[in-house]
């Protein structure tokens, strides 16, 4: 084990960490896993702790203590809760400690979590939607994007990941309803286009899949997505998997901006961006996804693993 370097994972407890430090200690190759949470005595670390995790307490605001978390690692996947605060500065303040702790504690390679700039694409000045907080079209995409730059400024060798929609979020809020009729409906604000979606513990297993490749990705973007689908084809596949028929229904951009409560707003312009921005899917390519991980799942796959939850609609 003293020979082996060391994986320090950021939000172990989460979707994306917990993804990478099952990953880690399934594989028993060449890494250990050091998780990283606010809790060593939750649920979910002591379980890290008995399959063989290293388990250190850490705050991300915290530099001192996460420096010293870092302390002895080779490497670190760094990831932020956005929807914990819902505030794109302390976004930014996050990523920059995160940063500066690397940089201190000589990490050889890490991977920032992060998401396209969507102001690339549609500009503050384009009326298709709306400017939020007076400089972001999507706050937590845009504000990922611009802590990209602590990394590089640090000159800390990062691959920048750039993540996207969870098909966990099927399972919440926007999973499919009955209508009055009892019939089941998917209803998204995608329109016509297609939404590139990924089971949220193929992120951790495609980070692992970075890391294995030694410096090769160091100081590059990797997009990933599991696969593109349409509503409809989502639609399709959710009645095959639930056994009666799932209708789609095309959710108008502005009536979700319109919904009573928290980030509707921000999450009807992230909808429209992934609708009318076909780059997002074409810069996510799925053959060089699967080289990293060829575990991958797709959309039917990730409904079959999830049969039980999916039960319960």
């Amino acid at each position: 084990m003293a020979d082996k370097r060391v994986i320090a994972v950021v939000g172990a407890t989460g979707a994306q960490g917990g993804g990478l430090a099952r990953a880690i200690l399934a594989d028993g190759g060449a890494f250990t896993v050091r998780a990283l949470t606010r809790n060593a005595a939750s649920d979910k670390a002591r379980e890290l702790a008995a399959q063989g995790a290293e388990v250190v307490e850490a705050d991300i605001r915290d530099e001192a203590r996460l420096t010293e978390a870092f302390d002895g690692a080779t490497h670190a996947y760094l990831v932020t809760n956005f929807w914990e605060h819902m505030s794109p500065e302390q976004e930014k303040q996050d990523a920059a400690t995160m940063a500066r702790a690397a940089e201190k504690a000589g990490l050889r390679h890490v991977i920032w979590s992060t998401l396209d700039d969507t102001r690339d694409h549609i500009p503050l000045d384009d009326e298709r939607m709306p400017t939020l907080m007076g400089q972001y079209k999507v706050p937590h995409f845009d504000a990922k994007a611009e802590a990209d730059r602590f990394f590089i400024d640090a000159g800390v060798p990062t691959t920048f990941l750039r993540t996207t929609f969870y098909w966990e979020s099927l399972l919440g809020r926007l999973a499919p309803k009955r209508g009055e009729d009892g019939r089941l409906v998917l209803a998204l604000p995608m329109a016509d286009g297609k939404l590139a979606g990924i089971a949220s513990e193929d992120i951790g297993k495609t980070a692992y899949g970075i890391f294995k490749r030694g410096d090769e990705l160091a100081g590059r973007t990797v997009s990933i997505a599991g696969e593109h689908l349409t509503g409809v084809e989502m639609a399709a596949h959710l009645s095959k998997a639930l056994g009666e028929e799932v209708g789609y229904v095309p959710v108008p951009f502005d009536a979700m901006r319109a919904q009573p409560w928290p980030a509707a707003a921000e999450l009807g312009n992230m909808f429209q961006f992934y609708a009318q921005v076909p780059q997002f899917v074409t810069d996510r390519d799925l053959d060089v996804v699967r080289g990293l991980n060829p575990e991958l799942q797709n959309f039917e796959q990730w409904l079959a693993a999830h049969k039980t939850a999916l039960a319960g609609i």
